[in-house]
């Protein structure tokens, strides 16, 4: 059974650590992160793009297929999933696939827009118990196709939008999506601590886990932050480990490639990556 991301992240925040998001692609990147979840005991967040559930056929598909594995392989950890950067057609959709969380992005839109569908989406989601995220200020990188300059969100427009009833916030502070450069200068936490000034007790969303140095998320997690998206980071893991088996050339015994056995190393190395973010997170034992 799925469940909304609200009460997870409301533990989170008041436990001091987070959640990790983990973007998931196909049935084994779901697989991976499911059973790491659960032998780990810690809640999770699957979370998907629009891009990748257009992969995946469609969100009606995504979701069945999420449910069934959740049921079968017994998974008794809180699971979300949820719609990451989101367009406003693209959370209806969602919403009517049955999605447990959405996050809603706004931030390209003038406030007063962002304002205006976002009310719109906490009725919505209010009446079937769905969790939502909403942004303020955009996230730096590029992510399926999802551009950002790394604006810094007023303190101001995060209260706003915090006011309208959404269950967390997304809010940029110097982060971004992909690799980070080698002169990236870290965090804004001073914006970080005016936003937390000003929304309270909400939850608050870090994208762009990867490569965040340990000591800044410990921060980030110490001034509210509950949920952190972790993508880039499986990808990578998942194509190193697929290519040194290609290149080892194990599965070319004259039968071709057994696609179980190609995508089984990188699903380990997702299980890795997986484990050491829950760890740095502080949510296992936590479901």
């Amino acid at each position: 059974m799925l469940v909304s991301a609200k009460e997870m992240l409301n533990k989170a925040r008041e436990g001091k650590y987070a959640v990790g998001q983990f973007n998931i692609n196909n049935l084994e990147w779901t697989k991976a992160i499911l059973l790491t979840a659960e032998e780990l005991k810690s809640p999770v967040i699957l979370g998907v793009s629009e891009g990748a559930g257009k992969y995946m056929t469609g969100f009606k598909t995504v979701a069945a297929m999420v449910k069934a594995m959740v049921e079968e392989l017994n998974i008794t950890v809180p699971v979300a999933l949820h719609l990451d950067h989101g367009s406003y057609e693209g959370s209806l959709k969602c919403i009517e696939a049955g999605f447990s969380s959405i996050m809603f992005d706004g931030s390209h839109y003038p406030i007063a827009e962002n304002v205006e569908k976002t009310t719109e989406l906490v009725k919505l989601c209010g009446e079937k118990g769905i969790s939502l995220e909403a942004e303020v200020g955009s996230i730096g990188g590029e992510e399926d196709g999802v551009v950002g300059l790394g604006e810094c969100a007023d303190p101001n427009e995060c209260k706003a939008v915090a006011d309208l009833g959404i269950d967390m916030l997304a809010a940029g502070i110097g982060n971004i999506h992909g690799k980070y450069p080698a002169n990236w200068p870290g965090l804004r936490f001073d914006v970080l601590e005016s936003i937390k000034e000003k929304v309270g007790d909400m939850p608050l969303v870090l994208h762009g886990g990867t490569g965040i140095p340990a000591e800044m998320i410990q921060k980030a997690i110490s001034l509210g932050v509950a949920k952190i998206n972790v993508n880039t980071e499986c990808q990578l893991s998942f194509a190193d480990a697929t290519r040194k088996y290609i290149e080892a050339g194990k599965d070319l015994e004259g039968k071709g490639f057994d696609p179980r056995k190609l995508l089984a190393p990188g699903t380990e190395a997702i299980k890795a990556t997986v484990k050491e973010k829950m760890e740095l997170f502080g949510s296992v034992g936590k479901a």
